[in-house]
């Protein structure tokens, strides 16, 4: 027999000693099993009171809030009309109201350019050689069909003008005619009857890059623009210019407005291009172009009465958009008075404190010649909103510490105790809390010195806070709003200054809590040595009593041998 077999238990012996080797083992790890309950209990309680110091902390940012003396300097300002004009307030104006009547709004500067700007499709009424394709329309036509009087009519960007004109009265049976207007540069209709133009089955632009709708009277129908318009999309050398564009012919253009140089390269940059550098840029413009009037407008992005400088550096292109010769609109100053005083100026539709003499004042004009009542005055609803936010945050505090500390006993009258049951550091900050809030403030000068001053109080059941008299609170923060903040920020024996004071004696980096976590998390690191140890001789006894057995096998089966060897001597 193998001597590797032995390890078998009971192989030789026929006793099944790794059952009670794996008993004993059982037996042993029993401490084990007791350490790894207690550990559990202390992560528990460790976890508890993590939880509790995050609703702490949540506890001092709300008191943070309420012993903020400016807190209780906060203002809201309102209008009789808003329609007319808005109002803030910052924290410390002077509460009080204010006639305003504004009468004249402020209005940006505007240049006007030059109309007309884009060349004409054609110079004369003959435009039997002006082909589609280099005609100037708004956007480039494309082939295809188009229809008029349900009649398909067939182009190809070669064809003349001229020649979709005859190809429109040829397919119509002259029903309906065309010509080109170079006086007004626009395509004209003409017809005995009504004139009905396109179809869902259209390919071609054609009535579109002619301006051309069936908004037209019965009869005749003419391009809703002049036809000469710039291509925005265009480059600059062939957006339709009248006046061509020009970089200086290196490619380097440059003009100023207000003092700001844009650059601009004819060949390269398209006119959305250059609008959106002038509107991008710091001139404090903003560049359109007017397809109605064919020509281009800057208009000052600040209002009040202010000029706009332009100049062309290098090439031309404000000569050429008209701007260069435009016409110079300036801007109006608000003008408003208050409570009836002297006539007032503002650059802009936000008066501020240095304009309207009044601290703290910030107000938006919104319509003229119509009078409006503004009121600063304290900003109550903040204040109490803070307030009730602190009592939430405290109540969270009590509420966690009593689900945590508290036994409940079932239908079967069992008993479960809270994780935190019977724990004193648990017990003394809800207590601590409790004193801290329900205790008489000394050296308060003013005639708070209770929460139950303030309406505040606890409800008789638990821990918890309750606004028990909204009116209390509501009257104290109307008459008596300098009481108030001594009561929560005095910096010496406010409440929330000795609420933060006890917070940072308990969670802050040196904290009494922080302190007794770090104590829990070292017992429970000591519990994993103790048990490293433990597991570590329970198998030094597990292995003694295997080797002891395995011999016990060893022996047997040497005897079982010898006795085999003797049997079969004398049997023979």
């Amino acid at each position: 027999m193998a001597s590797a077999d032995l390890s078998l238990s009971g192989l030789a012996s026929g006793f099944d000693w790794k059952s009670v080797v794996d008993q004993l083992v059982q037996i042993e790890r029993v401490p084990e099993q007791r350490l790894l309950s207690d550990q559990t209990l202390i992560n528990q309680r460790n976890s508890a009171y993590g939880n509790i110091k995050t609703q702490l902390a949540a506890l001092q940012t709300q008191l943070a809030a309420l012993k903020n003396p400016t807190l209780f300097d906060s203002r809201s300002a309102s209008t009789s009309d808003a329609t007319v004009a808005t109002a803030t307030a910052a924290a410390g104006s002077a509460p009080g109201s204010y006639l305003l009547n504004v009468t004249q709004l402020a209005s940006a500067s505007k240049i006007n350019g030059s109309i007309d700007v884009g060349a004409r499709l054609n110079a004369t009424s003959d435009v039997s050689a002006l082909t589609l394709s280099s005609a100037g329309f708004p956007v480039a036509v494309t082939p295809g069909t188009f229809t008029v009087n349900g009649k398909q009519i067939t182009i190809a960007t070669s064809d003349t003008l001229q020649g979709v004109f005859d190809k429109i009265a040829t397919a119509t049976g002259n029903a309906v005619t065309a010509q080109y207007d170079e006086t007004t540069d626009v395509i004209r209709f003409n017809s005995g009857g009504e004139i009905v133009l396109g179809s869902a089955t259209d390919s071609s632009n054609f009535l579109q890059a002619a301006r051309l709708s069936n908004s037209g009277a019965a009869g005749a129908i003419e391009s809703s623009l002049k036809l000469g318009s710039i291509r925005m999309v265009a480059m600059l050398d062939s957006a339709n210019f009248a006046t061509a564009v020009s970089d200086g012919g290196s490619g380097a253009g440059k003009f100023k407005v207000n003092g700001v140089e844009i650059s601009f390269n004819a060949t390269t940059d398209s006119v959305n291009t250059v609008l959106s550098r002038i509107n991008n840029s710091a001139a404090g413009v903003t560049a359109v172009y007017d397809s109605v009037n064919d020509g281009f407008v800057l208009t000052s992005k600040a209002t009040g009465d202010m000029g706009v400088a332009m100049e062309d550096v290098t090439g031309n292109f404000l000569a050429a958009t008209g701007l260069g010769a435009g016409s110079l609109t300036h801007g109006d100053d608000l003008a408003y008075t208050i409570n009836g005083g002297v006539s007032r100026r503002s650059h802009s539709n936000t008066i501020t404190e240095e304009s309207s003499g009044i601290p703290g004042l910030s107000i938006t004009a919104l319509k003229e010649n119509t009078a409006v009542t503004l009121t600063v005055s304290n900003d109550n609803s903040k204040i109490k909103t803070t307030i009730q936010s602190f009592v939430e945050a405290y109540n969270r505090v009590q509420s966690l510490i009593d689900s945590q500390t508290a036994s409940t006993t079932d239908a079967k009258g069992k008993v479960t105790a809270g994780v935190l049951a019977g724990e004193s550091d648990a017990d003394q900050i809800a207590n601590s809390l409790r004193k801290t809030v329900f205790s008489t403030l000394a050296g308060m000068t003013g005639s708070l010195k209770h929460l139950a001053d303030l309406g505040i109080s606890t409800n008789g059941k638990d821990n918890n806070l309750t606004i028990e008299n909204a009116d209390t609170l509501d009257q104290a923060l109307t008459t008596r709003l300098e009481s108030v903040k001594e009561f929560f920020s005095d910096s010496t024996n406010g409440l929330a200054t000795n609420l933060d004071a006890f917070l940072t004696r308990t969670v802050g980096e040196q904290g009494s809590l922080v302190a007794h976590q770090d104590s829990l998390s070292k017992q429970a690191g000591d519990i994993d040595k103790q048990i490293l140890e433990m597991e570590r001789l329970v198998q030094a006894n597990k292995e003694r009593m295997t080797a002891s057995f395995v011999a016990m096998e060893t022996a047997q089966a040497r005897i079982s041998q010898q006795l085999q060897y003797l049997t079969k001597q004398f049997s023979g």
